[in-house]
């Protein structure tokens, strides 16, 4: 496992990739033309993992590129922004099994009726994003406080 790319002066970040429902994540295309899609995903410091429907264009995207973006939504009146940067994975089943339990935990609520199991049937490709550089800005006493984490 790699070293978190988050200390405790990055608390907020933290909090925010932990507990927000929705990431924007950054593909290219073959023409570097980017595309953004809202995913569910788990933040596991310095991965985030995601799943998704294995025949989508961002599935194939990733496997020809993997380097990635992603963002959250902008929060406090829009001054406090989360960015960042990865490489993709197209992961197997094997390689993301001790974070079902969480990922499940988090969406339990906005499941509704359906099962995890049978979420994941549909959802079935899991990614994991190797972080490799976190951004952000929060309100602070002289205004906005930049931080790049890499």
């Amino acid at each position: 496992m790699t070293d978190p790319l988050l200390g405790p002066q990055d608390a907020a970040t933290a909090a925010r990739l932990a507990h927000e429902p929705i990431l924007w994540l950054s593909t290219v295309d073959r023409t570097a033309r980017p595309h953004t899609a809202p995913v569910w995903f788990l933040f596991a410091d310095p991965r985030i993992v995601v799943f998704s429907r294995p025949d989508t264009a961002k599935v194939g995207r990733m496997r020809r590129n993997p380097a990635v973006g992603f963002s959250l939504d902008s929060a406090a009146g829009g001054t406090d922004i989360v960015l960042g940067e990865g490489d993709a994975t197209l992961a197997g089943a094997d390689d993301v099994v001790d974070d079902l339990a969480p990922f499940e935990e988090k969406y339990r609520v906005l499941l509704g009726g359906q099962s995890f199991a049978e979420w994941l049937r549909t959802f079935s490709q899991p990614v994991v994003v190797t972080v490799t550089k976190i951004v952000s800005w929060r309100p602070g006493p002289g205004g906005l406080d930049h931080r790049r984490i890499v």
